[in-house]
């Protein structure tokens, strides 16, 4: 592999709090990222915006507005891990799909590629730009826009399971599962519209368990444990 995007939910990197920023785990993130990149690995990071705002919990909110909420909410997570990244000594970009000031730089595929080509960590922050797309369809969306090899999504639970493992004591672990397969049975890897994008450019997933030490740089190198969700 040359170069992945890795999926970051916002809940994992607030901890035990559940809110806002758990900062021993986002250092932890960062020391095994750079491992990776010390490597010559390209790699890409989309985070979910899940520790600030879940805005389709709000009947209040227009949908529309909520998730420009959102999106404002990976673009703060992306600015703070951004920074963590650079105290351990990586150096970083962030690429949003509009303008916000001189806080990131305006998404583009040439502007990407010019970042990875100087060995920078590449962060991906504002979903697509539009609302009724979620992060997950941002990553996918991005992933097939720079040619990655691959999509790792860092979660809650150690990969994908036939039922929930949290209401279902004999759920059953998948080590491979097709995307086709996810999208019959409705695994809930990522969202339908992502799930669909995969199939369609062929562009695997690897999902695995945040909370397992070393869990990023085993998952990247050889010693993954999670499930591997095909598209061949």
């Amino acid at each position: 592999m040359k170069r992945v995007l890795l999926k970051l939910s916002g809940e994992a990197l607030a901890g035990e709090k559940k809110t806002g920023f758990d900062e021993a785990t986002v250092i932890e993130v960062a020391k095994q990222i750079r491992t990776i990149a010390e490597e010559g690995l390209e790699i890409g990071i989309v985070i979910g915006g899940g520790n600030f705002w879940r805005g389709r919990t709000s009947e209040t909110i227009d949908r529309t507005k909520a998730d420009q909420i959102g999106m404002l909410a990976t673009i703060m997570n992306c600015i703070y891990v951004s920074e963590i990244f650079r105290s351990v000594g990586m150096q970083t970009q962030i690429l949003t799909p509009f303008e916000c000031g001189s806080m990131t730089k305006l998404f583009s595929k040439d502007r990407a590629n010019k970042y990875f080509a100087k060995g920078m960590v590449v962060f991906f922050a504002g979903g697509t730009g539009h609302p009724y797309f979620s992060t997950d369809t941002g990553i996918v969306l991005r992933a097939i826009e720079m040619e990655a090899d691959g999509i790792y999504l860092a979660k809650a639970i150690d990969g994908v399971y036939d039922s929930d493992p949290k209401l279902n004591p004999n759920a059953v672990k998948y080590d491979e599962v097709s995307i086709q397969e996810v999208i019959d049975k409705k695994l809930a890897v990522v969202d339908l519209t992502a799930s669909i994008m995969c199939m369609e450019n062929r562009m695997p997933m690897y999902v695995f368990g945040l909370n397992e030490e070393n869990s990023i740089v085993k998952a990247m190198t050889g010693e993954f444990s999670g499930t591997k969700v095909t598209v061949s």
